[in-house]
Parts: C-alpha cells; structure tokens; sequence
C-alpha cells in the first residue's frame, strides 16, 4: 500500500511540475534556452532521481544486488574493456515509459541483462540531449548504458545557431561537424557524460559503410570524412576530461571496406556488429542462419584486435523457427566466437524503420524462443 501511495504522489508531483515546466517554456519561447533550460533539466532529473530511489528500493529482489557480480566490470573501464565472459543486453521500444518488459523478459530468462541500449539522434530537442535521467536508471537497476549516436544534422535550428544555410545539411554534413559548426552540441554532450560519472557505451554513426540507410553514410561523404569526424568527437569528449565513454565502432558486415572507415586503435574501444535475421519478410531478404549473418564476418571484425559486441542480435519468425535459430545462435558461441564478449537483443515489437508495416522482434510472448535462449546459454 506505501508503494502505492509513494508511486501515485510522486507520479502526480511529476506531472505537476511537467505542466508548470511546459507553461514557463512556452511563455519564454526561445529565452529558455540556455541555462534556464539546464535549470529545469536538473529539477527534472533531480525528481527522476527520487522516485527511481524510492520505485527501485522497493523490488523484491532487487535487480542491482542481483547484478552485483558485474559492478567489477561497469566500474572499471580497463577491465570492461577486456571482459572475461559474454555480457548480454537488451534494446526494448517501450524503455521511455517503463522497464517493465525488461524485467518481465529477464524473469522468463532467469537471469539478468548488464546492458540496455538507448537511441538518439543528434539535434536541438530535449530528447536528443544526453539522456541523463534513463542513464541514472539504468545504472540503478545493476546494469550500464549504451547509447547508440545517430549524427543527423536536420534537426538544428540553423537560424539560433548561426551556421550557413543548407538545403540538405547532411550532405557533406561530417565535414561540417569537423570544421566545428556543431561544437556547442558535442561539448554539451561531453559535460553531461562526465557529469554522470559511470561508464557508458556510445555507438557513434553506425553503419557508416552502408550507401542506403543513413545520411552519414557514403552516399554524402567520404570514409576519410567519417575517420576525421569520428576522431574529431573523441577528441572533443577528451579535451572536456571525459573517462567514462566507452567508444563502439560499428559497420554494416555485409558491405565490407571495413579498414577504409577504421578511425584507428587510440580510438575504438570495441567493434560492434547487427546481426538479425528478416526472414522472408521482404522480396530482398531470406531465412539467415546465424552464421551467414555474423559467422561468415567473425575474422575481419576480429581483425581489429578489440572485443566485439552484437549491437543488436534477434529474429523474426516468418520464413522459418524462430526457437530452433536462437538455439543454433547461442549454443556454444564463447568457444565458437572467443572475441565476441557481448550480445544485446533487440526486444522490439513495434520496428518500422526497414519497412512501412511493423515487425515485431520481442521475446516477451515467444515461450519457445525463450526455454531456446535459456538452454543455449547454459552451455557457456
């Protein structure tokens, strides 16, 4: 019952301050940018950070003692950096309104997952700002963030900002963020990283190899473009003291030039990879084995002498069973792939980013799927 009273009190205070927050911003326009907005970005997290207190002190079992084993490895960057066993995670779609398909997903696992990846996109929106407050929850919940950084460029307010007009600005667009126009952004990014103190995974334009999906790719610019830019945001993050970013290079197997987009070994912490399986879902895909869609990659992502992480890992099941590809996935995969040390599932049941109907990657629902997953891993 005091769980109850706690969560409504708090989740009204919230929405009170919410509204009072929409009306100053709306009343000030523009003049609450700046450090009135970091003001109530701080109030805003400051609450977030009371409730998670309360909310998660109150689980039974707590997660975070659960996950005990790992804070040797998410407080320590050098031994995160060359882990000794396979980390696993989660990408849920429904992360911004609760964790609870996680940790529903995780009770059907019987066990817990150290990472839950987060998305966003470069940009002036709030939401497009280091998000701090999911950040402190899931480092409250026992596990790390990771973070992947899409840097498209058209979501700036050119006019507020002072930089040139462009019809297209992610047309040369890396070229732009190296030659400073979006500094303001990268330093603040920076200094809230450093402000949050834990370690976090950002996987920064990924996919760059690929010509068709996204606008930092080469259909825009060129591999050296991407190298420069890469190491330009890294070296912003270090000029701003940060230690705590862990930084994923991760390319698209399937189109290869892997060295070409290398940004080099001072500036790469792991190489990340996709690895799903579309099934017969579009005329352009079939029924991939793991093994296709990872395997046949394993030597040229091991390469480049850094752990690799499956940045999202799943299958949908049209075209084939789903269990029976999760099963042959995991099962003995340390000794298969011995520099593969992290795998994140991608727990989406609402993607429309490939095609214009949804698919739908959960787990949640998928019994067979999951006893398939727990079996597999128990041969670690």
């Amino acid at each position: 019952m005091k769980r109850t009273v706690y969560r409504f009190a708090f989740t009204t205070g919230a929405i009170i301050t919410g509204i009072i927050l929409i009306l100053v911003f709306t009343f000030l326009g523009k003049k609450s940018t700046g450090p009135l907005e970091d003001v109530f970005t701080q109030v805003g997290s400051a609450v977030t950070d009371l409730e998670n207190s309360i909310l998660l002190s109150n689980r039974e079992p707590v997660r975070s003692k659960a996950l005990n084993w790992f804070d040797k490895y998410r407080n320590n960057k050098k031994l995160m950096n060359h882990p000794d066993t396979v980390l696993l995670g989660i990408y849920d779609n429904h992360y911004k309104k609760s964790f609870d398909h996680i940790l529903s997903l995780e009770k059907s696992f019987q066990f817990n997952l150290p990472f839950i990846q987060l998305y966003t996109a470069w940009g002036d929106k709030p939401e497009q700002r280091f998000p701090v407050k999911y950040a402190k929850a899931i480092y409250n919940l026992g596990s790390t963030p990771f973070i992947t950084w899409e840097p498209w460029l058209n979501d700036f307010d050119r006019e507020e900002h002072n930089l040139p007009h462009k019809e297209d600005p992610n047309k040369n667009g890396l070229k732009d963020v190296t030659n400073g126009d979006y500094d303001y952004y990268i330093n603040q990014w920076a200094q809230d990283v450093k402000d949050f103190g834990k370690l976090v995974f950002i996987r920064l334009g990924h996919e760059m190899n690929d010509p068709y999906r996204y606008p930092w790719g080469p259909q825009n610019n060129k591999p050296q473009d991407f190298i420069n830019f890469w190491r330009y945001v890294v070296t912003k993050f270090k000029e701003q003291g940060v230690t705590n970013a862990v930084w994923v290079w991760s390319p698209h197997p399937a189109y290869l030039l892997y060295s070409e987009y290398y940004p080099g070994n001072e500036y790469v912490d792991w190489v990340g990879v996709g690895a799903l399986n579309y099934g017969t879902v579009a005329l352009w895909s079939k029924w991939w084995s793991f093994s296709e869609i990872f395997g046949d990659y394993y030597d040229w992502l091991a390469s480049f002498k850094k752990p690799i992480i499956i940045t999202e890992f799943g299958s949908l099941a049209v075209g084939g069973e789903r269990d029976k590809w999760y099963s042959n996935a995991l099962s003995n995969l340390p000794e298969k792939y011995p520099d593969l040390k992290a795998v994140i599932f991608y727990n989406n049941d609402n993607d429309n980013t490939t095609l214009s109907k949804s698919l739908v990657w959960s787990l949640n629902n998928d019994t067979l799927s999951i006893q398939a997953v727990k079996k597999a891993i128990k041969t670690w």
